[in-house]
């Protein structure tokens, strides 16, 4: 959960988060050198009077500076393909919950079991309780385990949505006609909250998601209990 005046990101929940934070860190380091160093040589000029008149053919300067900003790229190119790739597999889910966007509640659907579906509105203001987040509880909450590998098939009946939670780094586009799918692995218990990303009407800003992370034993009692 984000805090006021906040400047990083969200707290890592998924391994594909941290991965995400390693790498903004690492991409962050490089183009903090880069601007340190055009700055340097800025700097440079403007105080330095220019006495080698040759600096301008020189094919040693040309080729470092063709050669050095490939290989500053495939520094960048190399992680970041991976976790791409890391993001789009799926392997073997325990579990697949369908998710419909309607303007403006989402929808569960719990395919493994035979009747464990239910809508999610956002809890109006005046029926908050002590300690609630305006704009972010919901009345269903979605509950998973964690620890496992679940996969989110994602989709819309209406408008365009975007079912995005921020501390699992997931952001997936709710699109009618289509179905697009999305892993969630959480490595710790919690409550974890998202809303809406894409601008769906006029509500759009009272669409938030609660994700509730559970040990498998509690995730089993809920489920029975609902069904």
């Amino acid at each position: 959960m984000a805090y006021p005046f906040q400047l990083g990101l969200q707290d890592a929940t998924s391994p594909i988060m941290e991965e995400l934070m390693n790498f903004h860190d690492h991409t962050l380091m490089i183009v903090f050198l880069i601007s340190t160093l055009v700055l340097y040589i800025i700097s440079l000029m403007l105080t330095t009077e220019l006495t080698h008149t040759s600096t301008m053919d020189a094919q040693e300067v040309e080729t470092v500076w063709t050669i050095l900003p490939a290989v500053i790229l495939i520094l960048i190119a190399l992680p970041s393909l991976r976790i791409l790739y890391m993001m789009d597999e799926i392997n073997n889910p325990v579990l697949t919950v369908k998710t419909m966007g309607h303007q403006w509640y989402w929808s569960y659907e719990y395919t493994d079991y035979e009747d464990l579906c239910f809508d999610s509105y956002m809890i109006p203001t005046t029926d908050l309780k002590p300690g609630d987040l305006r704009l972010l509880e919901v009345d269903n909450r979605v509950v998973l385990p964690m620890g496992l590998p679940i996969r989110m098939l994602i989709s819309s009946e209406d408008v365009l949505h975007s079912w995005a939670v921020p501390s699992l780094w997931l952001k997936t586009d709710a699109i009618p006609g289509r179905l697009n799918q999305a892993t969630v692995t959480s490595n710790r218990p919690g409550l974890f909250y998202g809303q809406c990303s894409e601008i769906c009407g006029s509500n759009h800003s009272f669409m938030p998601i609660v994700l509730e992370m559970v040990p498998l034993k509690h995730f089993e009692n809920w489920s029975a209990s609902m069904i």
